[in-house]
């Protein structure tokens, strides 16, 4: 549950939805709340309240009313236009960050809210031109009113420094900084293990109900799911794409446990989180790709704009520094009674340097799909040795400058044959150009 939890909190920031409706649901109770007092009042006016007739009254509230839905308009305008400046300049990873903009949400809110409050507070208004108006409600109506249009100047400065790429490099910087702390402080908080052997038990391949990117993989999850004494071997990570009825997890677990094997499959399936979308939860490298996406479009021709890319690229060199002083996520955690967990997915220091300025895939393929996935009764430290095992190239090939890799990564650069002259063909048969005697 409270991973389900944290999961609806991070898409109720990234909803333009969820927020105001809530506010203005608030504003609706806050509107009957006043006139309720009013009729309480029974015609006594407090100091404190704006004393206007009906009449008055209701031309102030329409106008209110009016002003606001059409306000509400721009805003949407400005922000679409903002979202599409953002996909364009800089990625289109970088719409998350706008539409995460807590101001914004707030904005959208506090005009609907605004709306709502003056069209309800309309129908209390007597039709006689002098009888005095509800005092409190009007009163509130215009402390909205005046909150409101200061948070559309807070918003329109928030937009025209947000705009910048300095801000939006500094802002998912320090996202990024702060999932790298959060990384750090788990890794502290556990225990670690160099060389765990495996349970000796039979294999249990848990399969991944669902498509989508690994967003949050809790550790206290994956034990409290597995009987005591059991070995799980997870084949992804945070911010890979797993699809669905691809193996998650394998589960070795002894002999004499009692649980049933569906019921453990069921809560190992429901220990990860899986997104339609990447999030920052616990993928530090969707953060270094947003910032590369940006130094790399800063690059292309169509904009050609190095500095930015020199600001990126100091921003990585903290980001990395910070990581790189940290302590290192264990691939083997050691858990309560006898637990092993083992991750040899998750990305070294290494993989963290070499793909920042290229793309890289989007998932990586567990051992089975290269053939390198030993037994149940192979030793982790076995296990890594065969996964690190990389096919030998052919023979009298290696991989240096003299014979490049392709393109694509797979395999030795190979040149071309060379083709026959084409017949007709006068570049092919003419040979090397001579220079006529003088």
């Amino acid at each position: 549950m409270q991973l389900r939890f944290a999961a609806a909190a991070y898409r109720f920031r990234e909803s333009l939805f969820a927020l105001p409706a809530l506010i203005v649901l608030a504003e609706v109770c806050a509107a009957e709340a006043s006139a309720r007092i009013d009729t309480s009042l029974s015609g006594r006016e407090p100091a404190w309240t704006i004393h206007i007739n009906s009449n008055a009254a209701t031309w102030l509230l329409s106008t209110v009313a009016g002003a606001m839905i059409t306000t509400a308009g721009v805003v949407f305008s400005l922000a679409v236009v903002s979202l599409q400046l953002a996909s364009s300049q800089f990625s289109p990873r970088m719409m998350r960050s706008f539409i995460r903009d807590r101001l914004l949400h707030i904005v959208i809110a506090s005009l609907v809210a605004t709306f709502v409050f003056c069209v309800l507070t309309l129908r209390h208004i007597s039709g006689t031109g002098n009888d005095p108006a509800p005092s409190v409600s009007r009163t509130v109506a215009l402390a909205s009113t005046v909150v409101t249009v200061m948070l559309i100047v807070a918003y329109f400065d928030r937009l025209a420094r947000g705009l910048q790429v300095g801000e939006v490099v500094r802002s998912i910087a320090g996202e990024t900084r702060d999932a790298i702390e959060a990384d750090a402080r788990r890794a502290r908080a556990r225990t670690m293990s160099n060389t765990p052997d495996t349970a000796a038990g039979p294999e249990i391949a848990v399969l991944a109900t669902r498509d989508g990117w690994i967003s949050q993989i809790p550790t206290e999850r994956i034990f409290a799911a597995v009987p005591d004494g059991a070995s799980i071997e997870l084949e992804t990570r945070p911010g890979a794409y797993i699809h669905g009825g691809e193996v998650l997890f394998r589960l070795w677990r002894p002999d004499e446990t009692r649980r049933p094997t569906t019921t453990i499959v069921r809560r190992l399936q429901a220990s990860v989180v899986t997104s339609h979308t990447r999030t920052m939860q616990q993928d530090v490298d969707f953060a270094f790709r947003q910032l590369t996406d940006i130094a790399l479009r800063a690059l292309s021709s169509a904009i050609n704009d190095p500095t930015t890319a020199s600001e990126v690229v100091l921003r990585l060199g903290s980001l990395l520094r910070r990581m790189f002083t940290n302590d290192v996520p264990a691939t083997a955690i050691v858990g309560p009674k006898g637990k092993t967990l083992l991750r040899p997915w998750l990305l070294s220091r290494e993989e963290y340097l070499d793909p920042r300025l290229r793309p890289d895939p989007a998932s990586r393929r567990p051992p089975t799909a290269r053939g390198y996935h030993l037994g149940a009764g192979a030793s982790h430290a076995d296990r890594v040795r065969a996964r690190n095992r990389a096919p030998r190239l052919s023979s009298g090939t290696r991989n240096t400058p003299s014979s490049p890799r392709r393109r694509d990564g797979n395999g030795p650069f190979r040149a071309p044959a060379r083709t026959a002259p084409i017949p007709g063909d006068r570049t092919l048969r003419q040979g090397p150009r001579r220079t006529p005697p003088r």
